[in-house]
């Protein structure tokens, strides 16, 4: 199954992008699930059609639904609902505040990850498409599983086992609960789903992510920091749709120095996005609000290009042995970045990578760990790390 995820900032349309690319493939005769992440949602809106949390027919090939967190909410906790349950009923009797609680700020973010990855296991349909919440929530999204993969392997054994030795000293004294074993297993679970589904995010023959962005300065900057965070954490970015571009016959009289700030605007999405596909749309007459509009803007934004397939792969990390010295480098293609919010930290096996607020910690390829790393340049878009082969050993700088 093909999954292919729309992101960008609030307001550039990407609902009805996301819903007019799953209408312009279905229309081709391909099997088609459109789903949402952001729980403001809005698919009902784009169709017309009032979605719930199971598949709701759209045409003949094309299905929509709207993830309800607190309905994914009890087949996901299972004992960690219970345990978590009797922890907030200590002093408190159960009452319908409960429930909400348990889907606590992120979770949704988890549940919409699970559920895609709950539909490829499931493979009901050829092509999923995911109308991702704005920017700074999807990358929430994107980036828990590697966060919560981290904190399971370097904390999660560690926890077991104090829980298991404190629990009969702890139940005696001071009476609050503590997990058991079923609940330890039940997190494993989710550990092991939520590790499953990372690796399925990497595969750059299956998933991609698409930018969806409008021909103004400041979502264009949007835009760019949204594609070095991505690429950071090594997700294909196959395509930048540009929305609501202003017709030259809508841009006469009084919206003519609208066109040329949009003219000088696309050209600069043009350079910067470069090799990656660059498609274009104009401002609709009226709002994209049934199948047939919806249509009609799929097929004006692709034509021909089959939707479907993976417009473009980049490879984003790649070592590179230097000709002159026995050095190593590890290059990373991360365009858009300001040099001066970069920073690299190196501990042992570890790097931490961090772009402003957006921070990432990886172990380094087998080949460059216990090196050290001597020097880290960025130029053209790469961040260039090198490594120094003739002295072993751990390092922290």
């Amino acid at each position: 199954m093909r999954i292919i995820l729309y992101t960008g900032k609030g307001g550039v349309g990407k609902t009805s992008v996301a819903s007019a690319t799953a209408c312009q493939i279905s229309k081709k005769g391909k099997k088609v699930l459109i789903m949402s992440t952001d729980q403001a949602h809005s698919l009902s809106d784009a169709f017309g059609v009032k979605l719930s949390n199971t598949p709701t027919q759209i045409s003949e090939n094309l299905e929509a639904i709207e993830v309800d967190a607190l309905i994914e909410n009890e087949a996901i906790w299972g004992n960690i609902k219970g345990y978590i349950e009797k922890l907030m009923l200590l002093k408190n009797a159960k009452n319908i505040e409960v429930e909400e609680l348990l889907v606590f700020p992120g979770f949704e973010d988890l549940i919409s990850l699970l559920k895609i990855k709950q539909i490829n296991d499931e493979n009901n349909y050829e092509v999923l498409i995911v109308d991702c919440a704005p920017t700074g929530e999807t990358m929430s999204l994107l980036k828990f599983p590697e966060i919560f993969k981290w904190w399971m392997d370097k904390i999660f054994p560690m926890k077991r086992k104090i829980a298991k030795i404190a629990k009969p000293i702890i139940d005696r004294t001071i009476k609050i609960p503590i997990p058991d074993d079923k609940t330890f297993d039940e997190i494993e679970i989710i550990y092991n789903k939520i590790d499953e589904l990372h690796k399925l995010m990497l595969q750059k023959d299956k998933v991609s992510l698409r930018i969806v962005t409008t021909p103004e300065k400041i979502v264009i900057k949007e835009a760019k920091r949204n594609f070095s965070y991505l690429h950071l954490y090594d997700f294909n970015v196959d395509a930048i749709i540009v929305n609501k571009i202003i017709s030259e016959e809508g841009g006469k009289g009084y919206f003519e120095k609208w066109m040329k700030l949009q003219s000088e605007n696309i050209k600069e999405i043009s350079e910067s996005f470069s090799p990656v596909p660059i498609f274009k749309t104009e401002l609709m007459h009226s709002e994209v609000r049934n199948y047939e509009l919806l249509l009609n803007m799929g097929e004006s934004i692709f034509k021909e290009v089959s939707a479907e397939k993976v417009l473009f792969k980049d490879k984003i990390f790649e070592i590179e042995k230097s000709r002159i010295d026995e050095s190593y480098y590890l290059n990373i293609n991360m365009p858009f970045v300001d040099k001066n919010e970069l920073n690299l930290l190196q501990n042992g096996d570890e790097i931490s990578i961090s772009i402003k607020n957006e921070k990432r910690n990886f172990v380094l390829p087998q080949k460059l760990q216990s090196k050290e790393i001597i020097k880290a340049s960025y130029e053209d878009g790469k961040l260039r790390i090198q490594f120094d082969f003739r002295e072993q050993g751990d390092s922290k700088r």
